[in-house]
């Protein structure tokens, strides 16, 4: 068993969602950058009452928003399709449903004419409410269609006014449609409230939260997250396993998203060919409070389930990411038309919800999978079957029984020296 951790913060990736069926891209692997079209990205801008405040470096947090924007307006990429959208920048009345109805799309996603974006945003006074879950799904929407990097960045003094709406619960919403988007989060001068619910955003979809109290670190921050939106990036495709082998869907070497529940068990199969290795690894990410100590278990059986090889890993709630992986490598055979193995990789974890947590959509599940030539040299781990354990087994054993007779010989020869003396 090869047990193989990868935290990421993103984890996870964690971390995209759940689509129905396999999706692969024209022309590309599973999981590869097809690079045909342009990054997204929108801005979305707390534009609410309080945005008024002077705690920013002397001045307003709009004003300094502003100063930061017309700077990352200037350094983005071209290649970048950049949008911004507000929130609560229309409405100062107190009718808290037409408030929370106050988003708009100041500037659309596409192309961008740094001059009439820079008009825009000197237009925005701060106004009303602070409707960030519809804000969100308004954005979602501004990036929809096309395989390259979406990316939403928001940018809020204060915490939602519109509940029930939980913007977290819009978040998970947004991963589990599986298009790929992340959602990075900047709170300016922040509270704790207004931080927790800013980083569960982020967590949802694997972005970032950052805190914000000065003017030149929003610039920066923004300026970072623009640029990596134009950096080469690999968006998982999303699958869905089944319940059982017999129906699981067919992956080839690439990288999957799916999502699984609390006592779920999930499978999907992989052709293994004479002579191949199949490497394989899950991530499993908690994107919402649960219970500590959990594990995540990741079996390669047959097709009539005889398992063939195990990996798993167990937490004790420090992360929110635990990960297992394993390799198969399967042997050489004198028949050059032998079929290819259909081996199930079987995958479930121990999470489980705390109380009053909503157990639905299961919990984001990320899966590596490579079929590679088997190593040729006696070197390689896999070449004995190690993975399997039975060579490591027995070499412990030879080197335990060695270790007791030189022990046993030396406790002899040094009782007989002390009754000689």
């Amino acid at each position: 068993m090869i047990i193989r951790t990868r935290l990421a913060a993103g984890a996870c990736a964690l971390l995209a969602a759940l689509t129905a069926g396999l999706a692969f891209p024209a022309g590309a692997a599973a999981g590869e950058p097809t690079g045909e079209d342009a990054p997204k990205v929108d801005l979305v801008l707390d534009v609410s009452g309080s945005m008024r405040a002077r705690d920013i470096d002397g001045q307003s947090r709009m004003a300094a928003a502003k100063q930061a924007f017309n700077e990352v307006l200037d350094a983005t990429p071209e290649e970048v399709e950049l949008g911004i959208r507000t929130l609560g920048a229309n409405y100062p009345g107190d009718d808290r449903k037409t408030g929370c109805k106050d988003t708009a799309q100041l500037y659309p996603v596409g192309p961008l004419d740094r001059t009439e974006a820079k008009t825009a945003v000197a237009t925005l006074t701060p106004t009303g409410w602070t409707p960030i879950g519809p804000a969100l799904l308004k954005a979602a929407g501004d990036l929809d269609g096309g395989d390259g990097s979406k990316r939403i960045v928001l940018i809020s003094d204060g915490e939602d006014t519109c509940a029930p709406l939980d913007p977290c619960e819009v978040a998970r919403e947004i991963a589990a449609k599986g298009i790929g988007l992340t959602i990075d989060t900047l709170g300016l001068v922040p509270t704790a409230k207004l931080s927790r619910q800013l980083s569960c955003i982020a967590e949802a979809t694997g972005g970032t939260y950052t805190s914000v109290e000065h003017q030149d670190e929003l610039t920066d921050r923004v300026n970072q997250l623009v640029d990596r939106a134009a950096d080469p990036v690999v968006t998982p495709v999303a699958t869905r396993g089944a319940d059982r082998c017999a129906s699981a869907p067919t992956l080839k070497s690439g990288l999957y998203s799916d999502r699984e529940e609390f006592g779920q068990q999930r499978f999907y199969r992989v052709d293994v060919r004479p002579g191949q290795e199949l490497r394989a690894s899950v991530s499993a990410a908690a994107d919402r409070a649960v219970n500590p100590g959990y594990g995540v278990l990741m079996r390669a059986v047959t097709s009539k389930g005889r398992e063939i090889v195990r990996g798993e890993a167990a937490g004790t709630g420090r992360t929110d990411v635990i990960s297992a992986g394993l390799r198969y490598p399967k042997a050489e055979s004198d028949d050059e038309d032998a079929p290819a193995e259909a081996v199930c990789l079987a995958v479930s974890h121990s999470f489980s919800a705390a109380s009053g947590v909503k157990a639905t959509p299961g919990l984001p599940l990320e899966l590596t999978v490579d079929v590679v030539d088997a190593p040729s040299e006696a070197g390689d781990v896999a070449a004995f079957g190690l993975g399997r354990g039975w060579w490591l087994l027995g070499v412990l054993i030879l080197t335990g029984f060695l270790a007791g007779v030189v022990w046993g010989w030396l406790s002899r020869w040094r009782v007989a020296v002390w009754r000689t003396n």
